[in-house]
């Protein structure tokens, strides 16, 4: 009796002909809808062979196979032999050429930065590797062929290797591209069932209270204003490098994250929740006030002689890790400063939903996934907390800018950090 069946993702029909066992394979995408198709067509192909009819003959004539007979009917094959693309998968245009047309298509919707990103995976890994095959014709064999051969890839670092994370990220362009294809041209994604490899946790490496006074007194005298904004408000670099003045609301003490300057542009910021405003604490709203006697009429707070925004990277090799080894203080990327102001608001025992507004999180999954650690209770004190801490470790009285809040004991193991 024939039967429908499925295998790496391409559908055939399964049956006996003069008691050897053939398959037929058809141009139908594997969906239930096409099974169920297929299923009564399996009862035309037993009624075929007990007539002595040609079964791939009456599959063309139903419109299912478009090859030659001899070119899709085969007595099943060994593991090892290679399976043969079915017309429409054969048909298909090349990778190079789609995967320029789903580019052109798609970027417009991009940052600048995933522009780039998403660019440089085409030109150095996907173009060269499925360039010249049929986009319907890139398999799983070949994809996991792939995969193996980019962990052998050499990394950006001396003596490493591709990270999973990034060959992650090249396979997920890959992805992308043959789901569109797939959608497009009615064949079935190799890839459904692969799994992402798994990426190693990576631990945060916060910064404690005393050694971020350090870095703040140590620093160049220019750069004091910017760290100590950098360090307590949990700011990313982009959004910290495009901050404007007029997002600076000393009225109301607040900043106004409403951009980011990243790739050479100012952009939205990371995403919606992103938006955010981060109240000021007396230690930086006083630093506000100096670094606007020096920047004032320039368009952004921190900014170079020519007005324009702090490069992140110049930042970090001229001015971050050069400090650092000054320091003698393990190397880590400025990204750091925003784990390390996490890190002290919960460990002062701030609201950890307060927090998570204040970083501009979504919800809180992700800050009890990266600091649980660091939360020794539950107290909602929603920014005094930290204030207190700031104000003692920098000596910050309060002025006419605002009232703090009164004075309190700091929580449990916190003193010796308020008094260094």
């Amino acid at each position: 009796m024939a039967s429908v069946r499925e295998s790496r993702g391409r559908l055939f029909l399964d049956y006996r002909v003069d008691g050897k066992r053939q398959r037929t394979y058809v141009k139908l995408a594997d969906t239930a809808a096409n099974r169920q198709q297929l299923k009564a067509v399996a009862v035309r192909v037993d009624t075929t062979i007990k007539k002595g009819g040609d079964v791939v003959a009456m599959l063309t004539a139903l419109g299912l196979v478009e090859a030659a007979p001899a070119e899709v009917s085969q007595v099943l094959m060994t593991p090892s032999q290679p399976l043969r693309p079915t017309a429409s998968v054969a048909t298909t245009p090349a990778f190079s050429a789609f995967a320029e047309q789903w580019f052109g298509e798609f970027s417009v919707a991009w940052r600048k930065t995933y522009i780039t990103t998403v660019r440089g995976i085409l030109d150095q890994h996907l173009l060269p590797r499925f360039g010249t095959l049929a986009v319907g014709a890139v398999s799983r064999a070949l994809i996991l062929e792939f995969r193996a051969q980019l962990a052998t890839v050499r990394g950006r670092r001396p003596g490493t290797k591709l990270s999973p994370a990034r060959i992650n990220t090249i396979l997920l362009i890959l992805r992308q591209i043959l789901q569109e294809a797939a959608d497009r041209f009615e064949f079935t994604v190799p890839m459904a069932r692969l799994k992402p490899l798994k990426v190693p946790k990576s631990d945060v490496q916060p910064f404690t209270l005393e050694q971020t006074h350090l870095l703040i007194q140590t620093i160049r005298k220019d750069y004091q204003n910017y760290l100590k904004i950098r360090f307590f408000t949990g700011m990313r670099s982009g959004e910290l490098h495009g901050l404007k003045w007029k997002y600076v609301d000393f009225e109301r003490r607040l900043i106004l994250v409403r951009e980011a300057f990243v790739g050479g542009e100012d952009e939205y910021t990371k995403t919606d929740s992103s938006q955010r405003e981060i109240p000021l604490s007396q230690l930086l709203y006083d630093a506000l006030r100096a670094q606007h006697d020096v920047t004032g009429h320039q368009e952004y707070v921190f900014c170079n002689r020519a007005g324009e925004p702090i490069d992140t990277a110049n930042f970090t090799k001229r001015i971050w890790y050069p400090l650092l080894r000054h320091l003698g203080l393990a190397l880590r990327r400025p990204y750091q400063t925003r784990h390390t102001a996490a890190t002290l608001w919960l460990g002062a025992g701030e609201s950890p939903a307060w927090v998570a507004s204040v970083l501009g999180h979504s919800s809180q999954a992700m800050l009890w996934k990266t600091y649980a650690r660091f939360v020794p209770n539950l107290t909602r004190r929603d920014g005094s907390a930290m204030e207190r801490l700031l104000n003692a470790t920098f000596g910050v009285k309060a002025d006419g800018g605002g009232t703090p809040p009164p004075a309190q004991p700091p929580p449990t193991g916190t003193e010796n950090a308020a008094a260094a």
